[in-house]
């Protein structure tokens, strides 16, 4: 008889995850490096600033930005790198936060790139101001938010520019970044889901981009609860001040000022409105390390782990009644393939949207892409899955479907 894992000795069950690394699925499995790394972290005690300053460059190393800070998540990224956009260096500014009656406050979204995540930003305080009107997505013209309508929409209140990184996005970031500076805004991206390929870590940076938010729990194979912000050196410190501990006298307060320069500082915030986005000591090594295996890998190999798996999934799933089973190549995101299963739905006696139910509701619980599962469509993508667990989906779907 196996030994109960430490979830099922706390009375938590365990799921397959063959959704990808997402947030309420608990993100992807840490390689033993990184775990090592983060047990060993978890042994010492160290000045949070200087592990902080240390992170910094090796973010600078590996993004091409100035500086960088370790986030609890992208999302923490973004209403960090908002609030620094809205305070700069002024600590009186990051005390009233998000108090912003008076200063710079608005950021400008594209219509197009509206999304939930936005609310970090306002969270810091900020008021979005929508430019455009995306006709392409609504399917009533050709025609996206355009560089122009974010010009337009700069006024002498605007602290920020907001751009979703995605494929294919309209306005490009180039255009934006030139209209944008051109009136002296700051451009944040939010990068969160946008690894791989590795070469994104540097791109939007050399796009012009001021900030910009990684996840470290997806792709680049660190703790759930990690993100990158990269960008101005200005900028991440003010970030950095926004999140830290700040509970000691300015006079005491020694950061290496790589990473905060303290001659640039007329004093020292008080906890910031980003304080409760901590990142502990264990989170940022782990980031640390998964980030120099992520930008040092070779991404062919990645794919072919990837494809191996997915092909294991497709084995398993091979014979099963009622269903069309097909690899494809790009399942939880661009270049990470998956398996799809297409259920035909009225031989199968049940829509897409039950057997999706019936996946996760089961023992043990398995959990897939079910966006198009009104469609009958359901994709298992192998990012987040162990060895063994291509044969529990077959075994699953089996059950379900004969």
């Amino acid at each position: 008889m196996r030994n109960a894992n430490v979830y099922e000795r706390l009375g938590a069950r365990t799921v397959v995850n063959a959704k990808g690394p997402v947030t309420r699925l608990s993100g992807g499995l840490l390689d033993p490096e990184v775990a090592d790394a983060m047990v060993e972290a978890s042994r010492h005690c160290v000045n949070m600033t200087d592990l902080h300053a240390r992170a910094s460059e090796i973010i600078a190393e590996t993004t091409g930005a100035e500086s960088g800070v370790v986030t609890a998540g992208a999302a923490a990224g973004l209403m960090v790198g908002a609030a620094a956009c809205i305070a700069g260096l002024d600590p009186a500014k990051m005390e009233r936060l998000p108090d912003t009656a008076g200063l710079k406050n608005e950021i400008i979204v594209a219509q197009s790139h509206r999304n939930f995540y936005d609310r970090l930003v306002r969270a810091a305080g900020a008021r979005i101001v929508q430019a455009g009107i995306s006709d392409r997505l609504a399917g009533t013209g050709v025609r996206d938010p355009e560089p122009w309508e974010i010009d337009a929409a700069i006024t002498d209140a605007t602290a920020a520019v907001l751009y979703l990184a995605m494929p294919g996005q309209r306005p490009p970031l180039a255009d934006v970044v030139k209209v944008a500076h051109a009136r002296g805004v700051p451009v944040l991206v939010d990068a969160a889901s946008q690894l791989p390929p590795a070469g994104n870590l540097k791109r939007f940076i050399a796009e012009g981009a001021d900030l910009v938010a990684f996840s470290g729990g997806k792709a680049i194979g660190g703790p759930q609860a990690s993100g990158i912000l990269a960008g101005r050196r200005d900028l991440i410190a003010s970030a950095a001040l926004q999140m830290l501990d700040n509970d000691v006298l300015f006079e005491n307060f020694d950061p290496p000022a790589r990473f905060i320069d303290k001659s640039k500082l007329r004093g020292l915030p008080r906890n910031g409105v980003g304080r409760g986005c901590k990142v502990g000591k264990e989170e940022i090594v782990g980031l640390l390390v998964a980030l120099q295996r992520f930008a040092g890998g070779d991404e062919e190999i990645r794919r072919k782990a990837w494809l191996k798996t997915t092909e294991a999934v497709a084995a398993a799933l091979a014979g099963t009644r009622h269903a069309e089973i097909a690899i494809v190549p790009d399942s939880y995101k661009p270049g990470m393939p998956g398996v799809r299963l297409t259920l035909d739905e009225k031989r199968a006696g049940l829509s897409g949207l039950e057997f999706a139910r019936r996946l996760e509701r089961g023992e043990p619980a398995v959990y897939a892409d079910v966006n198009r599962a009104e469609q009958g469509i359901v994709t298992f993508a192998p990012f987040s899955l162990r060895p063994d667990e291509p044969a529990i989906i077959g075994k699953r779907v089996k059950e379900i479907l004969g």
